[in-house]
């Protein structure tokens, strides 16, 4: 029985599940948005909102953090400069996965993982009412 074994193990053994999330990571900050199988966004998710929380902190502590788990250097500079930046105000929730179709090969169900764009962010913001 699997009770209380938490986490999806991906068909894979332990350092290549690892291995797959984080280039799942450095490709998600690197390009802002990948296509990949539901089940591997899924996983993808908490693990990168969990990035995007280190880089808010902003310390070095933090940035070691991010350098231990992401692979290209330029991709953490990335992190922490810009779009760090651009979630200062927003309480988590800065993925978003769409579900695209299936895959033509194997029938797959592909989905969309991308960082929520600044301007959608705004207009989440109700504007306030003006009297008149």
């Amino acid at each position: 029985m699997r009770h209380r074994k938490g986490g999806k193990k991906l068909g894979r053994n332990p350092a290549h599940r690892r291995a797959l999330i984080r280039n799942l990571v450095t490709a998600l900050f690197k390009y802002e948005q990948i296509e990949t199988t539901d089940t591997k966004a899924k996983v993808l998710r908490p693990v990168a909102e969990k990035m995007i929380t280190l880089a808010k902190r902003g310390d070095l502590h933090a940035r070691r953090q991010a350098l231990a788990f992401i692979q290209e250097k330029k991709v953490v500079h990335k992190l922490f400069e810009e779009i760090a930046k651009k979630y200062m105000d927003r309480q988590g929730g800065y993925i978003r996965i769409i579900k695209k179709g299936v895959r033509k090969g194997d029938a797959a169900p592909i989905s969309v993982v991308q960082l929520i764009p600044t301007e959608e962010m705004k207009a989440e913001v109700a504007p306030e009412k003006t009297e008149e």
